[in-house]
């Protein structure tokens, strides 16, 4: 009975190899062949040299060779799992790049220069207020060329068609990449097209155009590389409930902490950024990336300040922010762009 188990774990073995082999040989890809050689190895090692296994049960207190095999086979199966899980967020970034190299090739080209202010606005189903927000933009601050970019995130709705007014850049994601993936578009955009200061703000009407020129001035004047808005310093009239208002306050708490700053609102998107500092960020963030731009900046060695604002209710529609899970994702984008 032995014999004919060992021989059947053989066979296994054997076609687990064979299957690597043929992997490898059709996609060159050395993880398909280094998993299907080690699992291989493990089952002819159980097979041909059992003391092994005995050791290890030795040492782990199981007296059974199968219980221990069976115990390392799940190890191996989590191991190949987790291995998955990387290569499907591999997968799905690779795919997001794609996506917002498309979109940005659609863009046309501007004259840009050295003294152009690009506004990047991410809008996912901001038709009813998208307009409102572009046709407000001046079309100069303190002498510098102000370029509207929006960056259409999968809308379902006119927001790429309402957007196109007195020569704003309108593209579009074919599917929703979050608010960090359009930011992202947007810098790629501005950053191709010589932008000199890079300035973000929403679609849904709640960001002050009337503090523009406040919100650029440090870094026009070379006071500051990072510019934020903070409606505690200023004025909120969004209607956070009191558990989001909490929650915001526990996360600029625990970055400050974690980064030595001093900021007061760190969810706010009324941003203005250097361009040149903006491309030594490392930014991967597709939905939560409010945390990362700030952590990002400050790893960068970038000048922060904040300035206050007067942030208002909704024009129309509803917030996107999904409820559930949003502490959970902004705890995680601070702790893993802290960490990395």
């Amino acid at each position: 009975m032995v014999g004919v188990t060992n021989l059947l774990l053989g066979g296994v073995a054997a076609a687990i190899l064979g299957w690597g082999f043929e992997r490898y040989r059709t996609r060159f890809v050395k993880s398909d062949l280094v998993i299907a050689g080690v699992l291989a190895f493990g089952i002819l090692v159980f097979v041909t040299l059992p003391g092994v296994y005995d050791s290890i049960g030795n040492v782990l207190d199981i007296e059974q060779r199968f219980v221990l095999l069976s115990l390392l086979a799940h190890l191996v199966t989590l191991a190949i799992v987790l291995y998955l899980l990387a290569m499907i967020r591999d997968t799905n970034a690779c795919f997001s790049d794609l996506v917002r190299n498309l979109s940005a090739e659609q863009a046309p080209q501007t004259d840009g220069g050295t003294r152009t202010i690009f506004i990047v606005i991410p809008a996912y189903n901001e038709g009813e207020t998208i307009r409102s927000v572009v046709e407000s933009l001046p079309e100069t601050i303190r002498d510098y060329a102000v370029q509207p970019v929006v960056v259409s995130d999968g809308s379902a709705d006119d927001t790429a068609a309402n957007a196109e007014h007195n020569g704003t850049i309108v593209v579009e994601h074919p599917v929703n990449q979050g608010q960090g993936g359009a930011l992202k578009t947007g810098f790629q955009i501005a950053l191709d097209q010589g932008a000199s200061i890079v300035v973000t703000m929403d679609g849904d009407g709640q960001h002050p155009v009337n503090g523009l020129e406040q919100l650029v001035a440090p870094v026009i004047d070379d006071e500051a590389d990072y510019v934020m808005g903070s409606r505690y310093k200023g004025e909120d009239y969004s209607g956070n409930s009191v558990v989001r208002e909490s929650g915001i306050q526990v996360f600029t708490w625990l970055i400050n902490v974690l980064t030595k700053s001093d900021i007061t609102d760190c969810t706010n998107g009324f941003r203005a950024i250097r361009a040149s500092g903006l491309e030594e960020m490392r930014l991967t963030e597709e939905r939560f990336s409010a945390p990362e731009l700030i952590i990002e900046a400050r790893k960068s060695g970038m000048r922060i300040q904040e300035i206050p604002i007067t942030i208002e209710e909704r024009q129309a529609g509803e917030t996107k922010k999904p409820q559930l899970m949003y502490a959970v994702g902004l705890t995680r984008t601070i702790l893993t762009t802290w960490i990395r």
